[in-house]
């Protein structure tokens, strides 16, 4: 450790560190605006300048090494000045614009200004004026004229995103962000730079002159969308969510949140809401009170209970459902004397699965993905399917990290790749074989299956056998493969042999949750792709649009007979369903997600729900109790919570025995390398669930005109 005096007090940090870094440990705040901990220094601002003692002149803090011995001052007069200098400079072509800019109330240059600016100018030329850009739907350029040059957005898109979407052309005065790759700014990571900018010059698009900071209530939520479980502070005016920005947590987001955590909140103000329960009647849909609504719902059970079977009844959840309401959904089915319920609605394989009340899972902690050395990733499209994880990753391939990719197609992630399987997805199990039969012939061991090798496989092998910390990672198309299983008993050869860890990169906000609550059939049941099927006289379709979120498409849809009950925040299934009842999104309901760690979140409302709307673990205790059913008297859904994950608290991660990977009963000898009759359903990253669907400025973006969902028969 270094030691050194700082304003008269002695801290010690690590060699290396800048005095930027020290002034932190003491708490000790010095003025900056380019300095971010999460990016590299650039030291372009100037605003951070100390009186470093013997030093000819004011020193940069966040670019000055420490020494031993060495005594900074932050408050001396030299320091302030120079400080005070530095503000000036920053103002003379600042705009005077704060009563209109989006930035106010929460601008850094604003707070700084008010400590270390003049009550007036000695600049008295024009100042200079930056024309407007347009670089998408999400990120406003239109005040260019406040940039103060700090590149954190140039910064963070090199650095964090991978993609250096913007850069400053020009010198003095003249200098200009810009786009020079592109005309937008299209990374799934973009709307970060907003967070980041310290002054009004990139700000939200959907957001945009609709209230001002200071109006906001600010509440800690969980986002509902993919399996990273990213820490959101949801913004409210008035009843109405009007914005969405990251919480910090290092474990799980650390400071960013991907595009559709951020704007996915257009959603639960868009007209397509669904607000009070409806009838259809005649072919007509009737607006109906919720009592009539719930009575009706009951009563059709009980009869097609009575004339066809309890197994003739069946639940199709969202694994985006919060873990409270799937719980309920299970017991409701269970209750009935039914095992026919499933949120695996895109998977192929069902025999792949965990052991009951055992859930797939990451294998690792979340924060581990920073420090991988060597990485094979198989069957997904990383940077778009988990943003989050993908820039993770991004780290540790700047720390020397190799990755290795099995795919149908080679995307561009961002990142370089060490060396990529490129076959189609009905060859991806041959591709694994090769894999372990290279690993097989580097290492001695008897193969556990025929495999090719080539130069590509033995080149992944060799790669999975250097480094220390080591990951074999499952993506969305490989859990929804029709050989699932196969894949996962040669991922956990090779990684036997390579002393890797074996994951899944979960698609979904609550897939593991699901797992656990049993939110999958039982013995006896039905899967999903047997519901879908025609299977059943009474489908109950929770949070969920099988047109887009199964793995049959709109086929599986129409194949719902008998009475279908859809419970959703929206208008949706109205082609085929005989009631749809009002749920409450996340934003207007508690419960808890149980993200790809393993860890459990809970969240509270942040609005009260709009119209009629109530809570779905609500709607399933209403409908338990009126069938009669035990077990529906919970009165809130930490109750209903810790019934069913006792001991667990919110942040705590579900006990290990819980969490397996392990092979369903197959061993890699096993694997099938015969054919495949279909290709993986996997969403693309602004169809995955109903919220992003229906986020208008997400669906304006390059990513949605591009992306589809790939089903067997359709596609969306």
């Amino acid at each position: 450790m270094v030691e050194i005096e700082l304003d008269g007090q002695k801290v010690a940090v690590p060699p290396g560190s800048m005095v930027m870094h020290a002034a932190e440990k003491a708490g000790t705040y010095i003025p900056h605006f380019c300095y971010h901990k999460k990016l590299s220094i650039a030291a372009n601002c100037r605003m951070c300048l100390v009186d470093v003692e013997k030093a000819p002149k004011p020193m940069p803090a966040c670019a000055t090494p420490v020494t031993q011995g060495m005594i900074v001052r932050t408050k001396s007069d030299k320091a302030i000045k120079a400080q005070q200098s530095v503000m000036e400079f920053l103002l003379i072509n600042h705009p005077l614009d704060c009563p209109i800019c989006d930035q106010g109330g929460e601008c850094q240059l604003q707070d700084l200004a008010v400590g270390y600016g003049g009550s007036g100018s000695r600049y008295e030329e024009e100042k200079r004026v930056v024309f407007h850009k347009d670089v998408g739907p999400l990120i406003s350029m239109e005040e260019m004229s406040r940039c103060i040059h700090c590149t954190r957005c140039v910064r963070f898109g090199q650095e964090i995103a991978g993609v250096m979407e913007l850069g400053m052309s020009h010198r003095g005065e003249h200098a200009e962000i810009e786009a020079f790759v592109g005309n937008t700014v299209d990374s799934e990571l973009s709307g970060n730079m907003i967070d980041l900018c310290p002054v009004g010059a990139l700000t939200s698009k959907p957001f945009r002159y609709s209230a001002r900071t200071w109006e906001l209530s600010r509440r800690k939520s969980v986002s509902p969308h993919d399996g990273t479980g990213a820490n959101l502070i949801v913004q409210v005016k008035n009843h109405k969510v009007m914005r969405v920005v990251p919480f910090e947590n290092d474990a799980i987001n650390e400071c960013w949140i991907a595009d559709r955590d951020r704007f996915s909140y257009e959603a639960v103000n868009s007209e397509d809401r669904l607000t009070a329960p409806m009838l259809k009647q005649g072919g007509e849909w009737k607006t109906v009170d919720w009592q009539t609504a719930l009575e009706y719902v009951a009563n059709g059970l009980k009869e097609l209970k009575t004339e066809h079977g309890a197994g003739a009844i069946g639940l199709l959840a969202s694994p985006h459902s919060t873990l409270e309401e799937l719980a309920l959904a299970g017991a409701l089915v269970r209750g009935l004397g039914s095992e026919n319920i499933d949120s695996r609605l895109r998977q192929a394989d069902f025999g792949n699965a965990a052991a009951a009340g055992s859930a797939r899972w990451l294998g690792m902690p979340i924060a581990a993905l920073s420090s991988l050395q060597r990485v094979l990733v198989v069957g997904s499209s990383l940077r778009k399917d988990h943003p989050l994880f993908a820039q993770r990753i991004r780290q540790a391939v700047r720390k020397g990290a190799q990755v290795n990719v099995v795919s149908d197609q080679m995307q561009d992630w961002a990142m370089p790749i060490a060396n990529a399987v490129t076959v189609d997805s009905n060859l991806w199990v041959a591709a694994l074989a090769g894999i372990a039969a290279a690993v097989a012939a580097e290492t001695g061991v008897q193969t556990p299956i025929a495999g090719e090798i080539n130069d590509t496989t033995r080149a992944v092998a060799r790669s999975l056998l250097d480094g220390e910390q080591k990951a074999i990672l499952l993506g969305n198309a490989a859990a929804h493969h029709e050989k699932a299983s196969s894949l996962l008993s040669l991922a956990n050869w090779i990684a036997q042999q390579t002393g890797a860890k074996v994951g899944y990169l979960i698609e979904a906000a609550n897939t593991v949750g699901a797992q656990l609550v049993r939110a999958v059939p039982g013995q006896g049941g039905l899967h999903a792709g047997q519901m879908l099927g025609g299977a059943l006289k009474a489908t109950l379709l929770l949070n969920t649009e099988p047109a887009f979120d199964s793995a049959v498409g709109a086929q599986g849809l129409r194949s719902c007979g008998g009475m279908v009950v859809t419970l959703s925040p929206f208008k949706a299934n109205m082609d085929v369903s005989d009631v749809l009842l009002p749920i409450a999104p996340f934003t207007e309901t508690s419960g808890s997600f149980v993200n790809a760690e393993g860890r459990l979140q809970s969240f509270h409302a942040v609005v009260r729900p709009l119209g009629d709307t109530r809570p779905a673990w609500k709607v399933l205790r209403v409908l338990g109790n009126l069938l009669g059913l035990s077990g529906f008297d919970a009165d809130s859904s930490q109750a209903v919570l810790a019934s069913v994950l006792p001991g667990v608290a919110s942040g705590d991660v579900v006990a290990a025995a819980r969490l397996s990977n392990a092979d369903a009963g197959v061993g890699p000898a096993a694997a099938d390398l015969g054919p495949v009759q279909s290709q993986p359903c996997v969403a693309s990253i602004y169809q995955l669930d109903s919220l992003v669907r229906r986020a208008t400025s997400l669906q304006l973006t390059s990513d949605a005109r591009t992306g589809r969902t790939v089903v067997e028969g359709a596609s969306a």
